[in-house]
């Protein structure tokens, strides 16, 4: 079983939506059971709490639910466990390479965007928390984007 992580700073938009849409991409192509799919994020001040709503309502009107509680990302714990952890952008990137200590840690961070197939605009899935609805339109465009492409690498 392959397992991915996808990381933000709050685990409240971002990665829960991407752990999301992963989770529906997989189901629709019969692979659910080959993956184990979860988030985190650099910040663990929203620790239990629920995706934001903005980011749930916008999921929603595209056919995903986001039911996950966020959670600090542990990296004693999580490089050991994920095979895969997917940050969603340079700052988060930039934190899971501090918080690495080896080689073989650094191999399994990679950036959401290196996955996309269309986007070429963008290099890294941009922070909608302070934004409005396009923000959250433009995160959900870039992580279906790029999951295309990571389930086609895989």
């Amino acid at each position: 079983m392959k397992k991915i992580l996808f990381v933000c700073l709050g685990n409240i938009c971002r990665s829960p939506a991407a752990e999301a849409v992963m989770k529906a991409k997989l189901k629709k192509v019969g692979k659910e059971e080959a993956f184990y799919v979860d988030s985190a994020g650099t910040y663990g001040g929203h620790s239990g709490a629920l995706p934001d709503a903005r980011m749930r309502k916008h999921a929603a009107l595209r056919g995903y639910q986001l039911e996950h509680r966020a959670r600090h990302f542990y990296a004693s714990a999580d490089f050991a466990e994920f095979d895969m952890i997917i940050g969603m952008d340079r700052q988060n990137i930039a934190d899971l390479r501090r918080l690495s200590e080896t080689t073989e840690e650094r191999a399994k961070i990679y950036a959401m965007v290196d996955f996309c197939r269309t986007n070429t605009v963008y290099r890294e899935v941009p922070d909608p928390y302070y934004e409005g609805p396009d923000g959250f339109e433009l995160v959900l465009d870039l992580l279906e984007d790029a999951i295309e492409g990571l389930i086609e690498k895989l």
